[in-house]
């Protein structure tokens, strides 16, 4: 049967957070924010294994101490100019694991996603593991969306009728996305189910919540920590 792996690329700078360090590092909660996803993926029972994608001249991630994911975490030091080369690249390396096949599922899933859950992971897998393209997390858009014009007047309102906000994991076979990212300039897509779509395929939306957001801006790390807090408090 097919085996689920979690992929992390973390091989970017983060220039929207106004520090230094790379985002995937920044302190949340007493530990680097990617530990937080590692900690989900690695605890899962279902998860067979867990890459992390780094750039090539990464000094920072042997800073940390990493023991308790040893039994399914695997680094890479090849990440890319843009988060679909990490991916590739990462895709690529995998290909080297004579364990791993190209009909296994791949859930990319963000470094800066901090708050994702086992059971938003379990629900993923579960709606996924029979669909014949695959798919990923998603919540139906809730605000008024505004278009605006180059000097930040709204030109219209735009209707929110079946528009989604994408999140990750987005889970497809290893051999389907490496053939899609492959066929796709790496520039124009924010995400994997982008590439998937440019095949002409429909990935599935699995309803997940607000809390598995991305950490974008420095504000945001206040909320998460509030978030895994709590969780942490029950």
């Amino acid at each position: 049967m097919a085996r689920f792996i979690a992929l992390i690329p973390a091989a970017g700078s983060g220039s929207r957070m106004n520090n230094q360090l790379p985002k995937q590092y920044l302190s949340l909660a007493g530990k680097p924010m990617i530990y937080h996803a590692l900690h989900t993926l690695c605890s899962s029972s279902r998860i067979f294994k867990v890459f992390v994608i780094l750039a090539p001249d990464d000094n920072e991630w042997g800073h940390y101490d990493w023991p308790s994911f040893s039994d399914k975490l695997a680094v890479r030091y090849c990440g890319g100019a843009t988060r679909a080369d990490s991916v590739l690249n990462g895709l690529k390396s995998m290909q080297a694991d004579a364990s791993i096949r190209h009909d296994d599922w791949v859930l990319v899933h963000d470094a800066a996603r901090p708050c994702l859950t086992i059971s938003q992971l379990d629900q993923l897998i579960d709606v996924l593991a029979v669909d014949e393209v695959g798919g990923l997390l998603a919540i139906p858009v809730a605000d008024t969306l505004k278009r605006a014009d180059p000097n930040q007047r709204v030109m219209c309102t735009e209707s929110r009728n079946g528009l989604w906000q994408a999140q990750t994991p987005q889970m497809f076979r290893l051999g389907l996305l490496m053939d899609a990212l492959g066929k796709v300039d790496s520039t124009t897509i924010t995400d994997d189910a982008s590439a998937i779509e440019a095949l002409g395929l429909r990935p599935r939306l699995v309803l997940s919540d607000a809390y598995n957001f991305k950490v974008t801006y420095p504000q945001d790390l206040a909320l998460a920590e509030l978030i895994l807090q709590k969780r942490e408090t029950k």
